[in-house]
């Protein structure tokens, strides 16, 4: 897989700031409604141990029937009309973490054809470890499904965001921090503004790209905190999570748990 990087970097990281999922005051009050209401019991999912495998783009690896799907629920202050079914699974290994991602939907909202862009403004695929919860830094992760990714390391300290990407030197084929990432179509062409019945995004994250986060290397019984999104523009800017926030994304206190089997 041949990555196009078209930037120009000084220093071994380059700063971000971005705004995934904001939601306005009005919504806010909508979402801690439906975090009040939500279960008492922290929502958990198990992720089992896997042997690396290679990723196709559509979940066919016989390795997938080891985990469940979750499901990325659409949130209420965010109802703009469709109802798609989103779902996601994980898996590890000794190296890395697994995801695959099952969406469906009817437009392809993707322009974006660059790496380390500003993904979350169109159709788009989240991940979020938080793999210490003794400080506010954690791994984001971001798929179109055009296949262009966006990895980064977040520091939120008080809700000020920094982001970091990789470098190019550290980042290329063969490296072992370089992620594999594929997407397939359904019903339609992998093209902006095709008509499509859904989109599959797979991905494989080396535990290594999340240096120098702490804890990135889970044994059985270890846990991260974690939330998955997708955000769909065939109405509008449309979120789903699978765990509820009150202000965006990045509400790291009110993600779900992993514990690794």
């Amino acid at each position: 897989m041949n990555i196009k990087f078209q930037i120009l970097l000084p220093a071994l990281f380059i700063m971000l700031l971005s705004g995934c999922g904001t939601i306005s005051p009005t919504q806010q009050t909508q979402a801690t409604q439906e975090m009040e209401t939500a279960s008492e019991n922290e929502p958990t999912v198990i992720v089992k141990k896997t042997e690396d495998f290679l990723i196709t783009g559509d979940g066919s690896a016989e390795n997938w029937n080891q985990a469940e799907w979750a499901e990325l629920l659409q949130r209420q202050f965010e109802d703009m009309g469709n109802r798609y079914r989103s779902e996601f699974k994980i898996l590890y290994s000794e190296t890395g973490i697994y995801l695959l991602y099952r969406n469906e939907d009817q437009i392809l909202n993707a322009t974006i054809e660059e790496h380390f862009a500003e993904l979350w403004y169109e159709d788009v695929v989240e991940a979020f470890f938080w793999t210490d919860e003794s400080g506010p830094d954690y791994f984001e992760y971001e798929l179109s499904p055009l296949n262009y990714e966006l990895p980064l390391i977040v520091s939120n300290l008080d809700g000020e965001l920094v982001h970091w990407i990789p470098f190019l030197n550290s980042y290329h084929e063969g490296s072992d921090r370089k992620t594999q990432h594929k997407t397939t179509i359904i019903g339609g062409e992998k093209r902006s503004g095709a008509e499509i019945e859904g989109w599959i995004a797979e991905v494989y994250i080396p535990f290594k790209l999340m240096h120098p986060l702490k804890n990135i290397f889970p044994e059985s019984g270890t846990n991260w905190r974690a939330n998955f999104y997708r955000v769909d523009y065939d109405n509008g800017m449309t979120s789903y999570s699978w765990q509820p926030y009150e202000t965006n994304f990045h509400d790291y206190e009110n993600y779900g748990t992993l514990i690794f089997e």
